[in-house]
């Protein structure tokens, strides 16, 4: 599962590799988040469309970002909760990578938007990873990733939003009405099993920057 960005994304992935997704459309991601009321009607979808229950399961993917703060908690709650109910492994995946997994180019500069005028990006060569996840401003992308951004394929909902600056700094974002803008909890299933299972209290979302809310003192 992946809720880093508006949109909620759910897959099941059986052992005889069929995959069962419930995937939001490309609209979802410019428009509010509903992840405390889609993930788990979702999740649940796509387990009667695989024909398990609950107790099948042997491993629980989830994208722990970076992305937005409320988004992020709940998918990792849930994916946490799942997997203590069902006793599978947990395994916490970078929501960028996904995202660059899904772009079906050999570079890709997956940008998640940051809110505060900002970007999370990275560069990735299919599953390698060639930038470290970052948040920068738009403008500052292409110094960031260097010469080779220019080489790359920029998606997600970060990519649109700013795509006018990226392309006066030289970075070619996929279309507005690609699919490719979109984080597909198939990839997040897929990275999975290259990603080390983890105690289900060690996985916490990756925000990257600190909140925008505090606590008071």
């Amino acid at each position: 599962m992946d809720t880093s960005t508006a949109a909620t994304s759910v897959c099941v992935l059986r052992d005889d590799d069929q995959a069962f997704a419930v995937d939001p459309p490309l609209e979802r991601l410019f428009e509010p988040p509903g992840h405390s009321r889609e993930l788990m009607p979702a999740a649940a979808a796509a387990m009667e469309r695989a024909g398990l229950a609950w107790e099948d399961l042997d491993a629980v993917a989830v994208g722990v970002g970076p992305g937005t703060f409320t988004g992020l908690r709940i998918g990792v709650a849930s994916a946490r909760a799942l997997a203590h109910g069902s006793r599978a492994s947990l395994h916490p995946v970078s929501s960028l990578a996904a995202l660059a997994a899904g772009a079906g180019a050999p570079q890709a500069l997956p940008l998640i938007d940051a809110k505060r005028g900002e970007l999370f990006g990275g560069l990735y060569e299919r599953s390698d990873e060639l930038v470290a996840p970052f948040v920068v401003r738009p403008d500052e992308v292409a110094a960031r990733t260097g010469e080779r951004a220019r080489a790359a394929l920029a998606v997600g909902d970060g990519a649109v939003r700013f795509r006018s600056v990226l392309e006066a700094s030289g970075v070619h974002v996929a279309p507005d009405d690609s699919e490719l803008h979109v984080v597909r909890a198939l990839h997040v299933c897929r990275l999975a099993a290259n990603v080390t299972a983890q105690p289900p209290e060690a996985v916490l979302p990756d925000y990257l920057r600190d909140a925008d809310a505090v606590p008071s003192q």
